[in-house]
């Protein structure tokens, strides 16, 4: 059987030994280059499975051949060797088309775990990837971002998801991780929102048992359950501003250290992250750290809203009816022609998770399986005009005209945000105190 080939590039002769004995113990063959020169001869001679590369060479920089390989070598993983504490330069090089980077001295654990991960890469290049039946359309935006998909999953960069509530950023965020060499390892979502801030530290990097009251054993914490793996932090945007310099350190130094711990674990974890809200303007309003998002931003993958892609909803529609009759299409409700149009021109705030709960109320209302527009239950904002010429008439008492308008509009805020109060409060351009008042009011749970 052939051995895989790695392309060593670096003009340091102890590095190059180094890294030559390591990845020989690994049955790999090596080839070794000083130089940008001498390391394109190579990649014209023969077939390599994997290429590291040191940032500065004599005759140019490991983002040259980064680059060169990208556009002529697509399938090859590239890693950078960078020196310690250049971290900028290690994001550049990611974002510019390396599958990961190494920082000098080098670690030879974290090495053979990269190689590891490299070769994964290159064992499952050429293999069809199915079209996943979770990532449902076919509109220009949806092919699209599978091709997104399919590109990041060969790479480590960290992936900042951005999109509406309900876009399906979770889904896209697991598909990314399936279909990359990490597949067989744990994926650890986490809504950030959903942890009260005193129990984060606790969350996710663990605690020792009586390091604090209740604190009753060991608990390992997220970065060690998703060790190997992804971490997945949804929601990103609403981290305290504390917690985000301990998940800024954990990502720099990749190790964490467990409450009431002595020393810090070494953690080999892919970050990728997702918000419905524009990172960059929490950035400006001083909510959220720039280096933070410096770091989790090296690549944005925007995933559609679904009134970008009103074609796919005919289609969605479908598969979602066929699901609520327990998968029996024989038994499946229908749209209607007019139901459909009411669809399609609907503005879906809730993005796809507000259709599937729009069409679950429908088919539970319908006659003979048939959903009309009336079943849907949408408002018929074509004739506003005339509602509100009428609905003077309709009034029988102002305070409880408004109430309702104030509870569909709460309502509405919570629903696009997960009924994350303090979200929908800051949507609504409530402070917390007053939302919480409102929905005590309104009786809203």
């Amino acid at each position: 059987m052939t051995r895989q080939r790695a392309l060593i590039v670096d003009d340091e002769p102890d590095i190059r030994e180094l890294l030559e004995i390591t990845l020989g113990r690994m049955k790999l063959d090596t080839r070794c280059a000083r130089n940008v020169k001498e390391a394109r001869e190579w990649l014209a001679k023969e077939p390599f499975d994997l290429c590291l590369t040191d940032m500065r060479l004599p005759d140019g920089t490991g983002m040259d051949l980064v680059q060169y390989i990208a556009q002529r070598h697509p399938q090859m993983p590239v890693a950078m060797i960078t020196a310690y504490g250049s971290l900028d330069t290690a994001i550049n090089a990611l974002k510019s088309g390396a599958f990961d980077f190494l920082t000098k001295p080098v670690d030879l654990g974290r090495l053979r775990e990269l190689v590891t991960t490299a070769l994964r890469i290159q064992a499952a290049d050429g293999k069809e990837v199915p079209v996943d039946s979770r990532l449902l359309g076919d509109s220009p935006p949806m092919r699209t971002l599978r091709k997104q998909i399919q590109k990041l999953a060969r790479s480590q960069a960290p992936v900042y998801i951005s999109g509406e509530s309900g876009s399906g950023k979770e889904l896209v965020a697991r598909l990314i991780h399936e279909q990359g060499p990490r597949a067989e390892q744990p994926f650890v979502p986490v809504n950030c929102g959903a942890i009260p801030s005193e129990l984060m530290e606790s969350e996710f990097f663990g605690h020792k048992k009586g390091s604090f009251t209740g604190a009753v054993e060991d608990k390992q914490g997220l970065f060690q359950a998703a060790n190997g793996g992804t971490l997945f932090l949804d929601e990103v945007a609403d981290l305290p501003l504390a917690m985000q310099v301990k998940l800024l350190r954990a990502i720099q130094e990749k190790a964490v250290r467990t409450v009431g711990g002595q020393h810090e674990v070494v953690v080999d974890v892919r970050i990728l992250c997702a918000t419905h809200k524009d990172l960059a303007a929490e950035v400006a309003a001083e909510r959220f750290r720039q280096d933070l998002f410096y770091r989790l931003n090296v690549i944005e993958l925007r995933v559609p809203a679904l009134r970008e892609r009103r074609e796919d909803i005919a289609e969605l529609a479908g598969i979602m009816l066929k699901r609520l009759s327990n998968g029996d299409g024989a038994n499946a409700a229908t749209l209607q022609p007019d139901a459909l149009e009411k669809l399609k021109s609907y503005r879906f705030p809730g993005n796809v998770r507000e259709l599937e709960n729009m069409l679950e109320r429908a088919y539970t209302l319908c006659e003979n399986d048939q959903i009309t527009a009336s079943d849907l239950r949408l408002a018929d904002t074509s004739s506003s005009s005339e509602q509100g010429e009428t609905s003077l008439a309709q009034i029988d008492n102002l305070e409880d005209y408004l109430e309702d308008i104030e509870r569909k509009l709460i309502v509405q805020a919570l629903e696009e945000t997960r009924w994350n109060r303090t979200a929908a409060a800051q949507r609504l351009g409530l402070s917390f105190r007053s939302m919480r008042y409102r929905l005590k009011k309104l009786g809203i749970d």
